[in-house]
């Protein structure tokens, strides 16, 4: 995986992420902008909820008014400008709303990670907010990266095979977004996911890994390919170096707490414990 480099002084490509708190630091905010670090951009972050969280779950959550979501985007957007925008948790209707107008008026490629549920099965999203990602917020995604369970939250499709990945990346399509990351990593066997604009798929596998200390995947995978987007690579190709970012951030995950720990997102840093 190679991350481009930028001349001393040169401000890097800006990538937005609008998304929830992560206390332990594992996923959500913290997980994008690690991420984002690694991978070569200035990430910059619009708060929509903190959560009291750690390796064995969430133990509170509490969203933003909407004015303070919709005052830190501008303030981020109007001066500073974005090359892409990542976006996370989202627990209300008029959260999903607002930044979904937000988003419709950036000039900007958008990834759309649907969250819904926790690594710990903690809901994060309200159920009357389903209809507003469906009508509003995925209409304005360049990508969305729902796992099987967002899927069959907003699909009704219960996926089981390669198959079922297809017709839940049309019905997901079908909402509006130009191209879907159908996530298989609940599937038994390699890792493999799903992207697809309705003409071309991509079908991409890696190993699957045997390390319990996966916290965190899904925010990681949305804003590496955020980055990829910002960097200006075609979606395809910046679906393929997130998908290789993350597998090797899962096999590098490590022990945090006494529950489920973080991928690393520094494994390819210099002097980073999975690189020496």
């Amino acid at each position: 995986m190679t991350v481009p480099t930028r001349a001393a002084g040169v401000a890097p490509p800006r990538v937005l992420t609008v998304a929830g708190s992560d206390s332990g630091g594992g996923a959500g905010i913290q997980a994008d902008l690690k991420t984002m670090l690694a991978l070569g951009a200035h990430g910059m972050s619009v708060l929509t909820a903190v959560t009291a969280q750690n390796s064995l779950g969430v133990q509170g959550a509490w969203e933003l008014p909407v004015e303070a979501v919709r005052t830190q985007y501008r303030s981020v957007v109007d001066d500073i400008g974005v090359q892409a925008v990542k976006t996370g948790m989202l627990s209300s209707p008029a959260l999903v709303e607002t930044v979904a107008e937000l988003l419709a008026g950036t000039d900007a490629p958008v990834v759309v990670d649907p969250v819904s549920v926790s690594k710990h099965g903690d809901p994060l999203l309200a159920e009357d907010a389903l209809d507003a990602v469906r009508t509003k917020l995925l209409p304005v995604a360049t990508v969305a990266t729902p796992n099987l369970d967002e899927v069959a939250q907003l699909t009704g499709l219960s996926v089981t095979d390669d198959d079922g990945m297809r017709r839940a990346a049309a019905r997901l399509l079908s909402f509006g977004p130009r191209w879907v990351v159908v996530k298989g990593g609940h599937l038994p066997g390699a890792a493999v996911d799903l992207l697809t604009d309705g003409t071309e798929e991509h079908w991409l596998r890696a190993p699957r890994h045997d390390n319990r200390h996966t916290h965190g995947t899904g925010c990681t995978l949305a804003s590496a390919v955020a980055v990829g987007l910002a960097q200006g690579l075609p979606v395809p190709d910046a679906v393929r170096r997130a998908k290789e970012y993350v597998t090797g951030a899962i096999a590098a995950g490590f022990a945090l707490g006494s529950g489920i720990g973080p991928v690393d997102h520094g494994w390819r840093l210099p002097g980073d414990r999975a690189t020496g």
